[in-house]
């Protein structure tokens, strides 16, 4: 027992490494994770006292817990079993791809990213271009709405500066989830994005089983009361209208829902407009690719160079307005316990067929009410009023004549229109200025024109608007027409605006 026993150097090294590792795996590290882990939970149960819709249990799960759980839910393990059956596919070939489609989908919230970092860089982003206001809300329809609910915010999609900006606006009530599409699958980007509680969705997917695993996940995000954000149109729209919605996230959202169960879903219709949009370019060139062909957006260096070079140049002139207003309206709550019971409908008894016919019809009154609460901004104004005319030009006196009868229509119409500083001149010299800057109007001694080569970025913005003026669409739409034709609409727009 007294014997001594010699070891070299090095072996003595490798147990002290060995015992040091030990010890802090067993004793240090676990107090620090306890220590880290309390310290987290405090600052939730804060932020969860702080914020209107409170981040659920679920949004903060393990996301291997969450992995786990879709991979094994009955519905996807029945999915499975029956694709193996009728594809002749090995079931742990297909297990494999569940695990693999799970870790695609399956998001890692850190309400650290989210509202240190996320909502910190959204609003930097956004106050840095846009003067960024708040539309119509109605607090006491808001007041209303049990916080045990599932609430998703439906929203129009004008540019992809919509997660930025909704993410800043909402940052006071809620952590939003957002699905996000194949661009978002960038190296560095993912994992922020991922961190931010968004979950990626493979918008074109054929494969029936990986649409299996994505309902699934909606579904325990929404009976788990998670804070969604949806996006209907399904992409940008390219020539300003409010897009065909699409209906696959809404299904999955409605489709097992409980009309009897302790939670409803409650759907919030949420209205954005720019008085420019980053992409309009991009995206009303995109808009004139023939059917069939999927449009190419490329990225020139040396032209991003260029307008950022040209815009610091305008700021240290004292010339640089930002990219005019930006506005999010928010719409009346929907809640679908009682649209259902009003319908006198059941998702879950449904046919598939006759399932989809129901959330269509749901999907188009949602599109409906976030269609009325798109706010009317200084461009938009103007952009119809000069379209209005096209191509008879039009004095200041003119344009203000005719812009304050649009602005009559939307208000008695209740759309909300955005007035800054409460004058009318002032928002009609902000439209001016914007398109003038950007040369998509022209000005000689007072007198306002389109320019007839930027026709369609005039109608792009008009179109924002065009559905909340009685024959406006229709214009809009034969405003660059032979004289013949803008004559059988125009005084059909003039009656009814009156």
């Amino acid at each position: 027992m007294g014997s001594e026993v010699t070891l070299p150097l090095w072996v003595f090294v490798v147990i002290g490494v060995l015992a040091t590792l030990s010890f802090l795996d067993r004793m240090l590290i676990p107090s620090v994770r306890w220590a880290l882990r309390r310290r987290a939970n405090k600052a939730i149960d804060e932020l969860n006292d702080r914020l209107r819709l409170q981040i659920k249990p679920f949004k903060l799960t393990t996301r291997q817990v969450l992995m786990d759980r879709l991979v094994y839910d009955p519905e996807v393990l029945h999915a499975v079993d029956e694709y193996s059956r009728e594809q002749k596919v090995p079931r742990e070939v297909l297990m494999e791809k569940v695990k693999r489609y799970a870790g695609e989908i399956v998001p890692s919230f850190s309400a650290y990213a989210y509202f240190r970092i996320g909502t910190r860089i959204a609003k930097r982003i956004s106050e840095a271009l846009y003067r960024v206001r708040i539309g119509f809300r109605n607090e006491e329809a808001f007041s209303k709405v049990d916080p045990d609910s599932s609430v998703v915010f439906v929203i129009n999609h004008r540019s992809n500066m919509d997660y930025v900006l909704v993410t800043y606006v909402a940052a006071q009530s809620s952590a939003l989830s957002y699905a996000v599409g194949e661009w978002a699958q960038i190296w560095g980007l993912r994992n922020l994005i991922r961190s931010m509680g968004a979950y990626f969705i493979r918008r074109d997917s054929r494969d029936a089983l990986y649409r299996k695993v994505l309902s699934r996940y909606v579904h325990m995000a929404t009976a788990s009361g998670v804070v969604q954000a949806i996006f209907p149109e399904g992409g940008l729209s390219r020539d300003g209208k409010l897009r065909p919605p699409k209906f696959g996230l809404l299904s999955y959202m409605v489709a097992a829902f409980d009309p009897k169960g302790p939670k409803d879903v409650v759907f919030v219709p949420v209205g954005v407009n720019y008085d420019r949009v980053l992409e309009d370019r991009m995206l009303t060139s995109a808009a004139n690719t023939e059917a069939g062909k999927k449009p190419v957006f490329g990225f020139d260096l040396f032209v991003f160079l260029r307008h950022f070079f040209h815009h610091i140049w305008l700021a240290m002139r004292g010339n640089w307005y930002r990219y005019g207003y930006t506005c999010v309206s928010f719409g009346d709550p929907i809640s679908l316990k009682q649209y259902v019971a009003e319908q006198k409908i059941d998702f879950r008894d449904m046919p598939d067929d006759q399932r989809f016919a129901e959330v269509e019809k749901l999907g188009s009154k949602l599109m409906d009410a976030v269609g009325k609460v798109v706010p009317a901004l200084p461009v938009s104004l103007v952009a119809t009023a000069l379209l209005d005319a096209h191509p008879a030009p039009l004095s200041l006196f003119e344009v203000k004549s005719r812009v304050s009868k649009i602005i009559e229509t939307l208000e008695a119409s209740k759309a909300y229109v955005h007035i800054p500083r409460s004058d009318r001149d002032y928002a009609i010299e902000v439209g001016l200025r914007m398109l003038t800057l950007r040369h998509i109007v022209n000005e000689t001694d007072g007198i306002y024109s389109a320019n007839p080569t930027d026709l369609h970025i005039l109608r792009y913005y008009a179109n924002a608007i065009a559905h909340l003026l009685p024959g406006q669409a229709a214009l809009a739409d034969t405003a660059s027409a032979p004289a013949e034709v803008r004559e059988l609409v125009t005084p059909t727009r003039t009656a009814n605006a009156s």
